[in-house]
């Protein structure tokens, strides 16, 4: 988690609508793969928990298939931070184990531990705002417990009317 931080309830305001995304992820993990795969997706984010929440609707369009996902965020006021959870249509009774983190400088770094393959892993998220109507995210692994990253998934987002 950042030290310095400046989150609060209203972190995530900047997403909330509707967007077009452009997704790119590695084909394969944590295996020096630099083989990058696209396809488009949409996403609609909305409000929960009294504005301490939101939920992010999903549809991607993979080139082996579409399905739905969803990202459920909740703010803590007393830790100062965000969980995010990952909630897969093709696993519908599996949640991810949630990122926790905060923003500072509108820059939000979440982490947690995991594991893929069967591995232990550091996973990290990273939102920023590029304007009003543009957005990032990135996903990166580490099996090394932080000393080294991985980007494997960015999603570049542009606001629909």
């Amino acid at each position: 988690m950042p030290t310095e931080t400046t989150s609060g309830p209203s972190d995530f305001d900047f997403v909330i609508g509707t967007w077009q995304v452009a997704h790119r992820r590695l084909k394969d993990r944590l295996a020096n793969s630099q083989e990058w795969v696209a396809f488009p997706g949409t996403m609609e984010t909305r409000k929960v928990l009294g504005g301490l929440g939101n939920v992010e609707d999903n549809v991607l369009h993979l080139p082996e298939g579409s399905y739905r996902a969803l990202a459920i965020r909740s703010y803590n006021p007393a830790e100062q931070a965000w969980a995010i959870w990952w909630l897969d249509g093709r696993t519908p009774w599996t949640l991810d184990t949630p990122v926790k983190g905060a923003f500072a400088h509108d820059v939000g770094l979440f982490f947690a531990e995991a594991t893929f393959q069967g591995r232990p892993i550091k996973v990290r998220f990273t939102w920023s705002r590029v304007t009003a109507d543009r957005l990032r995210w990135e996903q990166a692994f580490s099996p090394d417990a932080g000393a080294n990253w991985e980007t494997n998934w960015t999603m570049d987002f542009t606001r629909t009317a």
